[in-house]
């Protein structure tokens, strides 16, 4: 088993970020019967040294802290008793806020992140968030002293709107090298989670999850929530396939290549 990672739930992006949510609801019920989903830390605790989590167990992540995850996700959660963590970028609840503008995909002009309020209404009922950054920056092309500061500056923000520690990093676009975990652990994170789509060392600033996206049904996250999926989907010839199909759809879409 893995951690899922799900970035928006909500029907009117048709971005691959945004699973639409009949589909969320029906892989809630699946996990919900068929899995026992872990809060994250408790999923920490349990993971194997090859960033697996034990057979029949399973652990739910968002990314970005979408205001539309109050909508559709906050329900399905209460309803299935499901725990899951949302990773927040900071400076979007900061009074001067931050725009969207880290997604690439069409319709991001109407993108809007959670609130404090909805965050702490969130919290009460029981979903868990930690840091996704300050500002969503590419954590790789900072300095070691920017990025160190963006990171905590995000966790004690963070902390303080929260009322408890925030311990626990996603990295933006599941960018990360040396340096940035590095940065992670001086910034005062016990642990980091990656996004990869290609080999990497699983490790405590590097754990591991797979990405849920629009189109996946119930049979590809049954098949994404078994132990040995990530290893399969990183591996050189799948990793590479899954670039070139990636890099086709942008040349399609007009999009230049992300860096």
């Amino acid at each position: 088993m893995t951690i899922l990672c799900y970035h928006s739930v909500e029907p009117e992006w048709s971005s691959p970020l945004a699973v639409e949510p009949d589909a969320f609801a029906q892989q809630a019920a699946w996990l919900r019967r068929n899995r026992r989903v872990l809060p994250v830390q408790e999923a920490l605790l349990r993971m194997d040294a090859r960033g697996r989590l034990p057979r029949g167990t399973a652990a739910l992540t968002f990314d970005d802290g979408f205001a539309a995850l109050h909508r559709y996700v906050l329900p399905v959660l209460l309803r299935q008793r499901l725990p899951a963590t949302v990773f927040l970028v900071a400076q979007t609840l900061t009074p001067a806020g931050r725009p969207v503008d880290w997604v690439d995909t069409a319709g991001t002009r109407c993108l809007t992140t959670l609130t404090p309020d909805q965050v702490l209404e969130m919290q009460d009922a029981g979903v868990d968030f930690q840091s996704h950054s300050w500002a969503h920056h590419d954590l790789t092309q900072l300095s070691r002293d920017e990025c160190v500061r963006d990171l905590r500056d995000s966790r004690e923000m963070l902390t303080e709107l929260l009322g408890r520690p925030v311990t626990l990093l996603a990295y933006p676009r599941g960018l990360h090298d040396a340096a940035v975990r590095e940065a992670a652990a001086a910034a005062g994170y016990t642990h980091a989670f990656a996004l990869p789509e290609t080999a990497e060392e699983p490790g405590d600033y590097a754990v591991p999850r797979v990405g849920i996206y629009r189109g996946n049904g119930r049979l590809t996250v049954r098949v994404k929530a078994t132990r040995p999926y990530l290893g399969v989907r990183t591996s050189a010839p799948v990793a590479a396939c899954a670039q070139r199909a990636k890099r086709a759809k942008r040349v399609v879409r007009g999009l230049r290549p992300r860096r």
